[in-house]
């Protein structure tokens, strides 16, 4: 247990810290903005969420399916087949990216259908068309990040993801006030910083020894078995695009309540306040995945199940320390986004909901990951419309605008969908036949494997 507790430990730490740098792209941008104005906070934050639900989320997610494929076939010494992987996926995503950019062209005219206030719309519709050139880059480093961390290969992640933030604060104070952008400057910062990132990654696998198995260059084989492929990572974009999503809707649902913009800037700080302290958690869910995944690729079936037993105390011990802490912040932490006194109040009040919500995303976060790791992304995908479709978004819209309870009621809301998806994921995970999964991990990797490539 001492043993599998410093593995985990040794990934979850770096992943925690990649994690937050490459979140913090956007959330540096935002900040930046609000110092702009009002206006100009409200409307990147909707942009900013927009994108994230119909964009950077099923790049995210996409993502995730290399995380399965590549660390069960690392695990099981197929080595070549993780860079066909990546270059399967680096494909999907880069076609991906023009549907993607011709809806973010009209962010403007969505929100004015959807009943947004007009100015809000405007200046939102503006952020996002200067956030396309950012969605191929973040498609491409979802992948590089995945093979490189299916590897347990964690410091170039690290050393490019710091080096990449370096970039973006100095475009961003470059571009917004330097040359007077605006927060159009705060939006095309983030395909400079991301271009940055993969751009590094990309020169570190073509190089470095430690990628000389699993990096073997292009190769067409890439373009086979797509419908492999597509089988896991269309379930995996869902079940991320599912659960990001129904945070996003508070946003909006947030615009159509009394004081928009104060609204609508309460509930975007609030979301990235709680995107922010779920980089944790996610980081342990990387790492659990990584190390279900290569685990059940070996043919250790029970050193799975460790690994899983020691992440759910490790999400629960980290709850309980960041939600005490959140609560205990409550009083000074909008003055990190904003200078305006009335955000800053009604920030305080809503924390110790935020507190609670923080608690059930660590556990439903890990165990998240121990779906990717195990290849559950389509029974993921279930769960997750069930908790935040049919119970999660409705209980919000009916203790905000109902019992008008403002943005508390649509955290409140929230906080039941994430709850019950956090408890059936936990089920679902103490009942596992881990010798089955086992089986099928190997059925995965071999079903996959280049046919002169001999198992070893």
């Amino acid at each position: 247990m001492i043993v599998e507790l410093k593995r985990q430990m040794q990934l979850a730490g770096p992943l925690v810290v990649v994690s937050f740098l490459q979140y913090s792209f956007q959330m540096i941008s935002v900040m930046f903005v609000g110092h702009l104005g009002d206006l100009s906070l409200s409307s990147a934050s909707m942009a900013t969420s927009f994108a994230g639900v119909t964009g950077f989320s099923y790049m995210l997610g996409m993502g995730s399916a290399v995380e399965t494929f590549c660390g069960q076939a690392f695990g099981a010494k197929q080595y070549r087949m993780m860079g066909v992987h990546m270059l399967r996926a680096m494909l999907v995503l880069s076609l991906s990216s023009i549907p993607i950019a011709v809806l973010w062209a009209y962010t403007g005219k969505i929100f004015t259908t959807l009943r947004q206030d007009p100015e809000i719309s405007f200046h939102a519709g503006i952020y996002a068309r200067w956030l396309i050139p950012s969605i191929l880059p973040y498609g491409l480093l979802q992948c590089q990040h995945r093979f490189l961390q299916t590897q347990n290969n964690i410091l170039p992640l690290m050393l490019s993801t710091g080096i990449s933030t370096l970039v973006h604060v100095l475009s961003c104070w470059t571009l917004i006030f330097g040359f007077g952008f605006g927060n159009k400057g705060a939006a095309l910062s983030n395909a400079i910083s991301y271009w940055t990132n993969v751009i590094i990654l990309a020169i570190y696998i073509k190089f470095s020894p430690k990628c000389e198995k699993t990096w073997t260059g292009f190769s067409k084989e890439a373009l086979e078995n797509l419908r492999s492929f597509l089988g896991l990572g269309i379930p995996s974009a869902l079940m991320v695009c599912l659960e990001f999503s129904s945070y996003e809707f508070l946003v909006l649902m947030s615009g159509l309540l009394p004081n928009p913009k104060l609204e609508t800037s309460v509930m975007s700080i609030s979301l990235n306040t709680i995107s922010v302290v779920f980089r944790i958690p996610f980081g342990f869910g990387s790492a659990v995945s990584t190390r279900v995944s290569n685990e059940l690729g070996a043919g250790r079936p029970y050193a799975a199940r460790l690994a899983v037993q020691i992440v759910i105390i490790l999400a629960l011990t980290e709850g309980v320390l960041l939600s005490s802490i959140a609560v205990a912040a409550r009083g000074i932490w909008g003055y990190v986004y904003s200078n305006d006194i009335e955000v800053i109040r009604y920030m305080a009040s809503i924390m110790p909901v935020l507190a609670l919500s923080n608690f059930m995303d660590g556990i439903q976060g890990v165990l998240s990951g121990v779906a990717r790791g195990c290849g559950w992304q389509k029974l993921g995908a279930y769960v997750n419309l069930g908790a935040y479709y049919l119970i999660g978004l409705p209980c919000a819209v009916y203790l905000a605008f109902v019992f008008q309870f403002g943005a508390k009621g649509l955290w409140m809301g929230i906080i039941c969908g994430s709850g019950l998806q956090a408890f059936v994921l936990l089920v679902i995970t103490l009942h596992t036949n881990w010798e089955q999964e086992a089986n099928k991990a190997k059925d995965r990797v071999f079903a996959s494997r280049i046919p002169t490539e001999m198992p070893s």
